[in-house]
């Protein structure tokens, strides 16, 4: 390997553990106006039952065991410290594929779908469907951080992206990702077209006018308009005030788990596995990256600019419960799209809720292009 890619292992000290539960067990709670629910944040009862079982429950021993089960390392990349998984397929000849999430997620989203996506065969499928699948911790996410410095927006992560690709040999590969992680994808495509054999997202936030669309595309249209302002209260928070919000959720691990555990509730189907949802926030805690990873929405919000089109193939698969769902009509103005998937089930969280669902669209997604 080059450049400094260092073999990686998570091993988080007793005494932070130890600590969690500390705190966890004073978390002083609120209170609830009587007679509301959801619509105001996440329930009293809801953080008070989950709060019990991350202290009582909850293993982490067992689930930082099944991330350590596949190679991880840390390279530093434009002055970042970046933790990546690389999960190499037996099949030699396995295309490359980076896999990116987003907020509030981790790599321990993709858990579930790298023995199919790497290793087809073992569970009865086509080896020719194989991928080595790459997938980093975004800059100031879990084990890429602490954060180095400001700047870090999609283009910026995009450009680390094609250096770690390039540092780990692989000339021609893949990329695929939900919320930021669909962004930073397609900015890969934009940055390197001639080394992407294609996109997949499962996330996409289309914009334009609603002329010429039919009813079911405006109602979505504004389905997205009223996601980014009457829901984007988080948003507004994390892209204005991202410093002032750590020092509640980095003091308060009940915070934190609130914080997080809405949007699970909010663009998810069903309730995902609950020790699923700790791990993740567990990564959040032990890193201590709320601040950090709220970051990236304040990056976005100072140098957002119009999105330019982009020549990659693209595919998107697109999940009913998703926080914002897509117009295609808009999505080609400024994408190449070669596929698009209509789920029946599952939402924004697409690789913890429907992990065969994901894996099948990614798979006839890049068979077609690169099979025909």
């Amino acid at each position: 390997m080059s450049e400094d890619i260092r073999p990686f292992r998570i091993e988080i000290p007793q005494a932070d553990l130890d600590d969690l539960r500390d705190r966890l067990a004073r978390t002083r709670l609120p209170g609830q106006v009587p007679g509301t629910g959801a619509e105001r944040g996440v329930p009293e009862d809801r953080v008070r039952e989950l709060t019990g079982h991350w202290a009582s429950g909850y293993d982490w021993r067992e689930h930082e065991a099944r991330l350590n089960e596949h190679p991880q390392f840390v390279t530093t990349i434009d002055g970042q410290r970046i933790h990546f998984l690389h999960v190499r397929s037996p099949e030699p000849d396995a295309t490359p594929l980076i896999l990116t999430h987003g907020w509030p997620g981790s790599v321990a989203e993709f858990l579930d779908v790298i023995g199919p996506l790497t290793d087809p065969a073992a569970r009865g499928g086509d080896p020719a469907d194989a991928f080595h699948l790459v997938i980093p911790s975004l800059p100031g996410y879990g084990f890429s951080s602490p954060l180095a410095g400001g700047g870090w927006t999609l283009g910026r992560i995009a450009g680390a992206w094609a250096e770690l690709m390039d540092r780990l040999g692989y000339d021609r590969y893949g990329a695929q990702g939900g919320d930021w992680g669909s962004g930073v994808s397609r900015e890969l495509g934009r940055l390197a077209p001639d080394r992407l054999i294609g996109v997949h997202v499962n996330f996409l936030l289309t914009f334009g006018s609603p002329e010429g669309l039919d009813e079911a595309d405006r109602e979505r249209l504004a389905g997205t308009e009223r996601f980014t302002s009457e829901m984007g209260g988080y948003m507004a928070i994390q892209s204005t005030r991202p410093q002032t919000l750590a020092y509640g959720l980095a003091d308060s691990p009940a915070g934190q788990l609130a914080w997080i555990a809405e949007k699970f509730s909010e663009w998810t189907e069903d309730a995902i596995d609950r020790d699923a949802l700790l791990t993740n926030v567990s990564l959040y805690w032990l890193t201590n990256t709320a601040g950090s990873s709220a970051q990236l929405y304040y990056e976005f919000a100072h140098a957002w600019e119009e999105s330019e089109p982009s020549t990659v193939p693209t595919g998107v698969a697109v999940f009913p419960f998703e926080a914002a769902l897509p117009v295609r009509a808009l999505a080609e103005r400024t994408d190449k799209i070669v596929r698009w998937t209509e789920f029946d089930r599952g939402g924004h969280f697409a690789a913890l809720e429907q992990p065969g669902l994901l894996v099948s669209d990614i798979r006839d997604f890049f068979r077609e292009l690169t099979r025909g």
